[in-house]
């Protein structure tokens, strides 16, 4: 962004209020500028690499487990980068200037990538198998499963850097890795969907947030009853194995 791009909102705090919504029309004229801007499209366009990094990585492990044990412990993989909007939003909160240098060294969640898994153990192995690879960084973890969120969000979430290769040199860039089982994303996909619901009354959203809460619950006990039967079907082949190694000896 030129200088000019450099905006800072005239005041975040009023009267030792903090200013949580922008005006609709300060954040349309900041997306504007924000997308007409070369410097923020490169950005983005080197956060998209960094996307493409760490998902080849997770890729590659994906596709090494199916030879190695014959299965695949990741169903699928999604990706995103923050929109414009998302952004001008946070760098409002923490009060920040909306130049991409303030991006760039201030927020970790730019560049996202969601890897939903079948079983909760693989959740582990794929994030200690990311961890160990002596390229990618590790910056930050927060382990929502063990540790569920009060609403019964749980979910994974490794902060990591990754180098990305470029035609001026290297750049280390920042992105957020999600991995969570089918059912966990499910339930977050909902609960999300519910928050932006407008016109929804108190009443009825307390009813709606302790329904999600009861559902998170069920949903993590059905995530650890389909973890136990599937290590009893692994036992089962591996007796399987050994008793037609001795047959054939």
């Amino acid at each position: 962004m030129t200088e000019q791009d450099n905006i800072m909102l005239p005041s975040l705090r009023e009267k030792g209020h903090e200013i949580t919504r922008m005006p609709d029309d300060l954040m349309e004229q900041l997306k504007i500028i924000m997308q007409n801007s070369q410097q923020f499209q490169e950005m983005m366009m080197m956060y998209k690499c960094a996307i493409r990094e760490v998902q080849t990585k997770a890729e590659v492990l994906n596709d090494e487990m199916s030879v190695r044990y014959h299965r695949n412990p990741i169903s699928s993989i999604i990706s995103r980068v923050k929109k414009p909007e998302s952004i001008t939003q946070k760098l409002m909160r923490k009060g920040l200037p909306f130049t991409v240098e303030a991006i760039m060294a201030n927020l970790s969640d730019v560049a996202g990538v969601r890897i939903i898994c079948e079983f909760i153990d693989d959740i582990y192995t794929i994030a200690a198998m990311l961890a160990m690879q002596d390229d990618l960084k590790l910056i930050k973890i927060k382990d929502y499963i063990k540790y569920p969120k009060d609403n019964g969000y749980r979910s994974y979430h490794m902060i990591v850097e990754i180098p990305v290769f470029f035609s001026k040199g290297k750049t280390p860039m920042r992105v957020e890795i999600q991995i969570r089982t089918i059912a966990m994303d499910f339930w977050a996909s909902l609960d999300h969907e519910l928050k932006y619901k407008k016109n929804i009354n108190p009443e009825d959203e307390e009813i709606i947030a302790a329904e999600l809460l009861s559902c998170a619950d069920r949903i993590a006990e059905t995530d650890m009853i389909m973890q136990q039967i599937r290590m009893k079907l692994d036992a089962v082949e591996h007796d399987k194995d050994v008793t037609e190694i001795i047959i054939d000896e």
